[in-house]
C-alpha cells in the first residue's frame, strides 16, 4: 500500500506497552495507520481518544476480530499470558501479527505460532525494540569494523533502583502470568547477546527475589557461552542502588564501555514523538573505547553514539507487509531466546549449568 492507503492497524492493549511504545510508533510510521485500540479500561479509552481522536475503540479482542476484513495488522500489547491465545486468534482470522516480547512463555509455543503463521502465509513479528537502542546500534557498528579485535567477553546490564515492588502482573509470582525480570528485561538482554554473538551452547543463571513483598525474580544474572567462544554476562535487576555500565565489551585489542540507557523510552513516556534528532544523546554520555585504563579516569577515546531508532522497527514491518522487505524479528528468533530463558530458569532453580 502507499502512504495514501496505509495498512490499518488494530492494537490490543493500552497499558505501558500499548500507549508508550506501540501506538506512538505506529502513528509515526509512513504506510501504517492506527485504526483501532482495544481496551476495556475507561481511563485508557479516554487516553487513547485524547491522543488519537480518530481511533476506533473496542472493549474486547473479539470486537476487533469481528472486523478482521477491515484491518491489515494486529498488534498484541496485552499482558504476557495473553500473547499466545491472541496471536493465535489473529492469525486464524487471517491477520498478520506483531506481538510484544516475550512472544510466548515457552519456545515450543513460539515455534507453534511460527508454524501457524507460515501455514497461513502471514507475517508474525516480535517487538524486540531494543535491537534499535542507540548503544546497541553503536556496538554493532564497532564489531562490524573490528574495532575491538576478537571479542572475548560481553557484559550487559539493565539495572534499576526500585526498592519497593509496584505490584501488577509483571511482578506476580503466578507462573501463568509469565512475570519477573527474567522474562521481562531478560528477553531484551538475551536477544541482544544472541544477535551479536550467535547461538548459546551453555546457560548458567541466578534468579533471586530480594525485595520485601516481592513474588517474582527481581535480581537475576545469566551467563552464556556462545558457540563461537564469546562469554556473555547479563544482569537484570530492580534492586541495584549503584548502576553499572550498560555495556562492557572486552576484546583482544580494545574494550568498549557505555553507561546510561537509550533515551527513546524516556522520551516516549514524556509524550515526545519521533522527529528530527530523535534518539540522539549528548556527547557527555558517549561510551569510550580503549585499553589499559578505566574510562571513568579518562582512559580511552569517546565513541559518538549512533541515534537510537525504534521507528525503524515499524518501518520494517510496513515494508514486510508490502512485500518490500524481510520480517525484522521472526518468531523463530524469539524462540531461540526463549530456549535460553527456559534454560536460565531451570539453571537457577536446580543450581546447574544447562547445555543447549
Amino acid at each position: 500500500m502507499t502512504a495514501a492507503t496505509p495498512f490499518r492497524v488494530g492494537l490490543i492493549g493500552y497499558g505501558l506497552a500499548g500507549s508508550v511504545f506501540h501506538a506512538p510508533l505506529i502513528a509515526a510510521t509512513e504506510g501504517l495507520a492506527l485504526d483501532t485500540v482495544v481496551t476495556s479500561n475507561p481511563e485508557r479509552q479516554r487516553q487513547a481518544r485524547d491522543e488519537f481522536p480518530d481511533v476506533t475503540l473496542a472493549a474486547t479482542p473479539d470486537e476487533l476480530f469481528a472486523r478482521a476484513a477491515e484491518l491489515d495488522l494486529v498488534v498484541v500489547a496485552s499482558p504476557n499470558k495473553t500473547h499466545v491465545p491472541l496471536a493465535t486468534a489473529a492469525l486464524e482470522a487471517g491477520l498478520p501479527v506483531v506481538v510484544d516480547k516475550p512472544v510466548a512463555g515457552t519456545a515450543a509455543e513460539a515455534r507453534s505460532l511460527a508454524a501457524l503463521a507460515e501455514d497461513r502465509g502471514l507475517l508474525l513479528s516480535v517487538f524486540q525494540n531494543r535491537r534499535w537502542d542507540n548503544d546497541f546500534l553503536t556496538l554493532r557498528a564497532l564489531l562490524a569494523d573490528g574495532a575491538l579485535g576478537e571479542v572475548r567477553r560481553f557484559e550487559s546490564r539493565f539495572e534499576r533502583w526500585r526498592p519497593m515492588p509496584k505490584g501488577g502482573w509483571r511482578e506476580s509470582g503466578d507462573p501463568a502470568e509469565i512475570g519477573g525480570l527474567l522474562y521481562d528485561l531478560g528477553s531484551h538482554v538475551v536477544d541482544q547477546a544472541l544477535v551479536l554473538f550467535g547461538p548459546a551452547t551453555e546457560v548458567y543463571a541466578e534468579a533471586d527475589v530480594r525485595r520485601p513483598g516481592a513474588e517474582a525474580d527481581d535480581d537475576t544474572f545469566i551467563a552464556l557461552t556462545h558457540a563461537g567462544g564469546v562469554r556473555s554476562h547479563l544482569y537484570v535487576s530492580a534492586t541495584t542502588p549503584q548502576l553499572g555500565p550498560r555495556f562492557r565489551v572486552l576484546g583482544s585489542e580494545a574494550g568498549y564501555v557505555k553507561y546510561g540507557l537509550d533515551p527513546q523510552e524516556g522520551a516516549l513516556r514524556e509524550g515526545l514523538r519521533p522527529g528530527p534528532e530523535w534518539g540522539a544523546e549528548p556527547a557527555s554520555l558517549y561510551g569510550r573505547i580503549g585499553a589499559g585504563e578505566s574510562p571513568l579516569t579518562g582512559g580511552g577515546t569517546p565513541v559518538p553514539t549512533l541515534p537510537g531508532d525504534y521507528p525503524a522497527y515499524y518501518a520494517a514491518v510496513a515494508a514486510a507487509l508490502a512485500g518490500a522487505g524481510p520480517n525484522p524479528v521472526t518468531a523463530l528468533e524469539a524462540a531461540a531466546a526463549l530456549d535460553v530463558l527456559e534454560a536460565a530458569r531451570r539453571s537457577a532453580q536446580e543450581k546447574v549449568t544447562v547445555s543447549l
